[in-house]
């Protein structure tokens, strides 16, 4: 798909915007990641990724970049014993994962928003 993009868009000086948008668009069928704490999920086939074919399955990053990776990097680390157990009930932690989720969509919807605008801007250019 990469290859096919950058032979069709060149290199003139928005062909990389181009390329970007069209990218942004073409993922977005793609289901999008949701946080959840384990202990108030009953369906186990929750917790499984798809794309990788693993039927549990942990996502986070640095923590210095997000909040939700933080809690997940605080959890894993009691998990394993490696620090004191984290002092809040599941419910809570549930309703932080879904403000997190919450963000994570308005951002995303931002973001497909300025991609959309960027592409009838181009379209409109174009024609």
């Amino acid at each position: 798909f990469q290859k096919s993009l950058n032979e069709t868009f060149g290199a003139d000086r928005y062909s990389e915007a181009r390329k970007e948008v069209l990218t942004n668009m073409f993922s977005r069928p793609m289901q999008m990641a949701l946080y959840f704490c384990t202990g108030v999920l009953e369906d186990e086939t929750l917790f499984r990724h798809y794309a990788l074919n693993v039927p549990f399955y942990t996502h986070f990053t640095s923590p210095i970049r997000r909040y939700a990776d933080i809690v997940v990097h605080r959890l894993l680390s009691a998990s394993l014993g490696t620090s004191a157990p984290i002092r809040m009930e599941k419910e809570a932690i549930q309703l932080q994962a879904d403000h997190c989720n919450d963000r994570k969509m308005a951002s995303k919807r931002v973001q497909e928003l300025s991609a959309d605008l960027f592409f009838a801007v181009f379209v409109r250019v174009r024609a």
